[in-house]
């Protein structure tokens, strides 16, 4: 039998409920495991739809429901054969804490696409203790140190946490579709996903534009580093545009229009996707079938992939954009969230579950 410890935490009782404390188990440390203190949780939107019960019908909610996986803090406790952590590093732990590991895509270093589903890091399967794996809603965390990330010291650790989802889910598109310098990229949206995504293109030299339904993101979005923001209600702004973009990055869950921003594209251009609409959305195929666009998808990405975002933003100066608020305000905050009034994360402080 697993031994375990009691850890504080913050979530739900039901899909009506308000966020709350309660007690939770983790793991005593295996061998290869890190037992992380954790100091900063960002609160992702995914945390609302999950908590809510309103991805029931792909993932229904299991409760109590303790969410977060945009987790840093200082590592505790270290397994015996743990070798990329010591007791006082400050460590990362994102959307998964484990996946199957002997697929090609867990060995290609993508276990975000494992065949049989990496474990999230709440609201699924735990093998160790039984039940449902908890989030970062809480004072600690025990993961197996190959799902741990090491937090540069150049990023202030409040601002890393959402780094672990939005930072990653941003950045791995862009760095597979090569964006770069000669590049038109446009951002669709300004959110938690859209400034991070306005911040990682700007650095990696390609010229910026957003695209936004709100005229007063415009200031914002210039001084995230757009060169350009186009407003989509605009009729004439938008067909100033059409064919000029080389890569369209889709960060909006709200529905909206994708054909729209598919005329956008070049000959070749692709547009990705990485918010994720709750409906099917209407798809214009001869827009891409005349011009050879692509439409695409991507999903967080994989530990190596994200242990190089975090350096990359460690050596551009590159950090979200967060409003640090006590775990007794998340009520609030999600309400906030609904509206769109944040700019452009909120952050736990953990130790207002104290």
């Amino acid at each position: 039998m697993t031994k375990t410890f009691a850890s504080k935490a913050f979530g739900a009782a039901s899909p009506t409920a308000k966020l709350a404390p309660l007690s939770i188990q983790r793991r005593e440390p295996g061998p290869n495991d890190v037992h992380i203190e954790i100091l900063y949780c960002g609160v992702c939107h995914s945390d609302l739809h999950q908590v809510r019960d309103e991805w029931k019908s792909v993932m229904p909610t299991v409760y109590p429901c303790v969410p977060g996986h945009e987790i840093v803090g200082r590592v505790a406790r270290v397994g015996s054969d743990v070798k990329k952590f010591k007791v006082g590093d400050i460590a990362g732990v994102g959307c998964m804490v484990d996946s199957c590991r002997t697929c090609p895509q867990c060995k290609a270093g993508d276990e975000q696409y494992c065949a049989t589903m990496p474990t999230f890091t709440y609201n699924f399967p735990d093998k160790h203790v039984g039940g449902v794996t908890y989030g970062g809603y809480s004072d600690a965390i025990v993961v197996d140190e190959a799902f741990v990330v090491k937090v540069p010291a150049g990023i202030d650790p409040a601002r890393a946490a959402p780094l672990l989802c939005a930072g990653i889910t941003t950045y791995s598109p862009l760095r597979h579709w090569k964006v770069g310098p000669g590049h038109k990229v446009g951002v669709v949206g300004l959110g938690g996903l859209g400034h991070m995504a306005v911040k990682l293109a700007r650095a990696m030299g390609a010229h910026v534009v957003v695209f936004t339904t709100s005229e007063r993101k415009r200031a914002d979005a210039l001084k995230l580093g757009a060169h350009d923001v186009i407003l989509s209600t605009d009729a004439q702004a938008m067909q100033s545009q059409l064919g000029t973009f080389d890569f369209i990055l889709d960060t909006v869950s709200a529905p909206h229009d994708f054909n729209a921003y598919l005329e956008q594209l070049k000959l070749d251009g692709s547009m990705v996707l990485v918010g994720a609409p709750a409906e099917p959305v209407p798809l214009g195929v001869f827009s891409l079938i005349f011009k050879r666009r692509r439409l695409g998808g991507s999903a967080i990405g994989g530990i190596r992939e994200t242990q190089e975002m975090l350096d990359f933003c460690a050596k551009h100066g590159l950090a979200a954009d967060i409003e640090l608020i006590p775990a007794a305000k998340l009520d609030e905050c999600f309400a906030r969230m609904v509206k769109g009034d944040v700019k452009y994360r909120f952050v736990i402080d953990i130790a207002s579950l104290k």
